[in-house]
C-alpha cells in the first residue's frame, strides 16, 4: 500500500467520514420518503447528521483549495457535476428538484479562490463572520427574482431537494481557506496516522469523493429496491 506523496492523509479521511455521514443521511431519507419509515430527517438527530456531513465537505473543500494548483479547473468540474444532478432531479421530480445544491456551492466557491488567494487570513475570517449572519437575513427576505436563489433569496413557495446558497454557506468555505492558510501553509500533515488496509481504503474514498457523491444515491436506491421492492 502506497499513499500519494502529495496528499495530506487526514484531509482524505475527513472527506471519507463526510461521505459516510452523507450516505447514512440519504439512506434514512430514502427509507422515509420512498418506503414510509418513521424517520424525522428534516429535524433532530438525522437532520444534524446531514448538516454535519455538508459542513465537513465545505470546510475540507476550502482547505483543499489552498493545497492544490487547479482550483478553476476543479471548480468547473464540480459545478458541471452539480448541473448534471440538477438536470437529473428535474427529470425525476420537476416539482421538487435540486436548484442550487452543495455541488453548485462548492464549484462556485472554488472558482472564487483566485481572488481569495492573496487575502491575509484575518480578512478571510472577517469576511466569513460577515457572510454567515447575512445568510439568515437573506433567508427572511423573499424575492420575485429566481436569479437570486444562489445567494439565499428565494421566491414564495420555493422548494428544493438540496439547497446550499452562498449566503450563509460560503462562510464555511472561507473558514476552510483560512484553515488551509493558517495550518497547512507548508503542505504538511498535522498528525501522524497509522497506515493499514482500512486507512488506505478510506483515504481512497476520500480522494475520489466526487465520484462517490454522484454514485451513492443510485446505489442506495438500487439496494433498497432489492430489499424492499418497488417504492410505494
Amino acid at each position: 500500500m502506497t499513499h500519494p506523496a502529495t496528499r495530506i492523509r487526514e484531509i482524505d479521511l475527513l472527506r471519507s467520514f463526510a461521505i459516510f455521514l452523507m450516505t447514512v443521511f440519504h439512506a434514512v431519507f430514502d427509507l422515509a420518503v420512498f418506503y414510509e419509515y418513521d424517520f424525522e430527517y428534516d429535524s433532530g438527530f438525522w437532520y444534524y447528521i446531514g448538516k454535519t456531513s455538508a459542513i465537513l465537505f465545505i470546510l475540507v473543500s476550502g482547505v483543499s483549495t489552498t493545497l492544490g494548483r487547479h482550483s478553476l479547473r476543479r471548480g468547473f468540474v464540480v459545478l458541471s457535476a452539480g448541473f448534471v444532478v440538477t438536470a437529473v432531479t428535474y427529470w425525476l421530480s420537476p416539482a421538487d428538484f435540486i436548484v442550487f445544491g452543495i455541488l453548485q456551492l462548492l464549484g462556485t466557491s472554488m472558482l472564487t479562490y483566485p481572488w481569495l488567494k492573496k487575502l491575509p487570513p484575518g480578512y478571510l475570517l472577517l469576511l466569513a463572520c460577515l457572510i454567515f449572519p447575512a445568510g439568515y437575513w437573506a433567508a427572511n427576505h423573499q424575492t420575485a427574482f429566481p436569479q437570486l436563489i444562489p445567494f439565499g433569496f428565494t421566491p414564495p413557495s420555493f422548494s428544493s431537494l438540496d439547497y446550499y446558497p452562498l449566503l450563509p454557506w460560503y462562510s464555511v468555505y472561507l473558514l476552510g481557506v483560512w484553515t488551509g492558510k493558517c495550518f497547512y501553509s507548508d503542505r504538511q500533515p498535522l498528525c501522524k496516522l497509522p497506515e493499514n488496509r482500512i486507512s488506505f481504503f478510506l483515504e481512497t474514498i476520500g480522494r475520489h469523493s466526487l465520484l462517490f457523491y454522484l454514485l451513492h444515491q443510485p446505489i442506495l436506491l438500487a439496494l433498497l429496491y432489492l430489499l424492499h421492492g418497488k417504492p410505494g
